[in-house]
């Protein structure tokens, strides 16, 4: 019985966030039945492209280490900010918000290649929690119960936290940096003198993922009646 209500409770979360947090806890769970190891998982240009082992492009945003308090720390925040977003700013442009995940997902691994990063989960993790964080300034987050702030300087309290933990900062750092990038594109460039908007996601993505009357700006045609 209580299976069943997780399941059905899982099954209200939004698809985007549902796919994402089920692929990285499956991922991880296969590798820790050592079913699959993270050398197959990470990361490696020379692979890709000379292998074509291409999954490895997917992957490296999908493995956020071996069961522990890290795993269940990322998990944690990659469901409640990214379900905020699909929930948020873009609900009922399911297309939007893959366009997103595909925008960061190859920056980082354009950045993550100059860096010689392996795994960019928490990358994408810190990059949810910017742009959610920038578009509500004026939300307060408790952080674990011990700081109270404004939602714009939750992305820095993640970061301090992982340097507290003693892990590389440079990951989460780079998730910041293309979260603003995509913040600035979005949010606002095209609001500025002269600007316009530069991310316009494929109308292939629109017609495969979006339903128009998910749309909050959805307005359906008048029915015509024809005259007698």
């Amino acid at each position: 019985m209580a299976g069943q209500r997780l399941a059905a409770d899982f099954l209200q979360v939004p698809a985007v966030t549902r796919a994402y947090t089920a692929a990285c806890v499956l991922t991880t769970a296969a590798v820790q039945l050592e079913l699959l190891s993270p050398f197959q998982l990470y990361f490696n240009p020379h692979l890709v492209f000379r292998k074509f082992q291409v999954w490895r492009l997917i992957t490296t945003f999908l493995f956020f280490g071996p069961l522990g308090f890290g795993f269940f720390f990322n998990m944690l925040f990659v469901f409640r900010y990214c379900r905020m977003l699909e929930e948020g700013s873009f609900r009922g442009r399911k297309a939007d918000f893959v366009f997103m995940f595909l925008f960061g997902g190859v920056l980082m691994t354009l950045l993550g290649f100059l860096g010689s990063m392996f795994f960019l989960g928490q990358a994408l993790m810190a990059m949810l929690v910017y742009v959610w964080s920038r578009r509500s300034p004026h939300v307060r987050v408790n952080f674990f119960g011990l700081l109270n702030f404004q939602a714009p300087f939750l992305p820095w309290a993640l970061m301090g936290f992982s340097l507290l933990l003693g892990n590389s900062v440079i990951t989460d750092l780079l998730g910041i940096i293309v979260g603003h990038i995509y913040y600035f594109l979005e949010d606002v460039f095209p609001n500025q003198p002269g600007g316009k908007r530069l991310l316009l996601t494929p109308s292939f993505l629109k017609l495969l993922l979006d339903d128009p009357q998910e749309d909050p700006n959805y307005l359906p045609l008048p029915e015509e009646h024809p005259e007698a």
